[in-house]
């Protein structure tokens, strides 16, 4: 907001303010302050305390706002546009390394992660799992949505796994977004919060959130013929206002992903099962891995614990291990 007023010499040398004529008209830029909704690389769409979306610059080339970030922001006079100037401490981020070894946040201040797998393309099972990882270090609720259940024959075997993510604790819907099942339990799940949706390209999380906002908004994506693997439409991560309350920001598919952990004795918080059963182990420092009077692994050989769930854990050991030389 930019007010006017007139002020007089002696108080323009008071506040420092030197070669402004007697009477002149003095313009004070407010500062503001807006969330991110939109990325557009350098360019972010804002909605402003007052409910206003406007579009906006960043100052500088430090500051890397994203969706879900606060901001404090200015107009910028004779334009439309405004001008983010600081980005305000984030309560969390979801991130992830880049291909040049850093850190790289992808979405912040967000409370509920849900990660979509579905029939077509197949479901990565160790991409779940890494998501859901950085939910847990983030120490936030997730859930688990299997999409595309129209086209699914034999469903033993992702119903294995979805019973499993039932069993650590995870929030599981089953549903189709071409039929609307199990849509309304999903809107249930996002009420009030402000959540994320990841998952592999192709798996229908812009359809799914066009279902929930009952709009054709979000652009979707396509299978490809020859690899079955989705193809990578949603370009910019966006924050979606859903209709009973809550916003749900689409990030854009993946085909690989990985949390960013600090270390190996980490990676066991970021399973559920793990965590639980550790306090019963042996030794306090065990990576559960091959120490004897393993608990975890005893859960592993009794059936409490998934084996396959376990795998992914022994995977996301190593994967830190390769991050942390730089081998990823």
């Amino acid at each position: 907001m930019l007010f006017s007023i007139a002020i007089d010499r002696l108080s323009l040398h008071v506040l420092g303010v030197q070669g402004c004529p007697q009477g002149c008209i003095l313009q004070i830029m407010s500062v503001s302050t807006a969330t991110v909704i939109a990325t557009y690389s350098r360019r972010m769409q804002l909605r402003l305390a007052n409910g206003e979306s406007v579009d906006a610059r960043i100052k500088g080339k430090r500051l890397k706002p994203v969706c879900g970030d606060r901001v404090e922001v200015e107009p910028i006079s004779d334009e439309s546009d405004w001008l983010i100037t600081a980005v305000a401490t984030r309560d969390n981020e979801l991130t992830r390394p880049n291909m040049r070894g850093q850190t790289e946040v992808l979405a912040a201040n967000i409370d509920y992660l849900v990660v979509v797998a579905a029939a077509e393309p197949r479901a990565d099972w160790f991409i779940v799992d890494r998501y859901l990882c950085a939910a847990e270090l983030m120490e936030i609720g997730a859930a688990v949505i299997y999409n595309k259940l129209d086209l699914e024959g034999d469903t033993t075997a992702v119903e294995r796994e979805l019973t499993n993510y039932a069993k650590a604790g995870y929030d599981v819907v089953r549903c189709s977004a071409t039929d609307g099942t199990g849509i309304s339990d999903i809107a249930k799940l996002l009420s009030g919060r402000c959540a994320i949706i990841v998952g592999q390209s192709g798996v229908g999380k812009s359809t799914l959130i066009n279902r929930l906002i009952g709009d054709d908004k979000q652009r979707t994506s396509s299978i490809s013929d020859k690899t079955r693997e989705g193809r990578h439409t949603t370009v910019n991560s966006e924050m979606i206002d859903l209709p009973g309350g809550g916003s749900v920001i689409d990030s854009p598919g993946v085909r690989d992903y990985a949390p960013v952990i600090e270390s190996t004795a980490a990676a066991a918080l970021g399973f559920r099962e793990v965590t639980r059963a550790a306090q019963q182990c042996r030794f306090s420092n065990c990576r559960h891995l091959r120490e004897p009077g393993c608990a975890v692994k005893a859960g592993v050989e009794n059936g409490t614990i998934s084996e396959r769930r376990y795998d992914s854990y022994k995977r996301v050991v190593n994967l830190t291990e390769q991050l942390s030389e730089g081998r990823y």
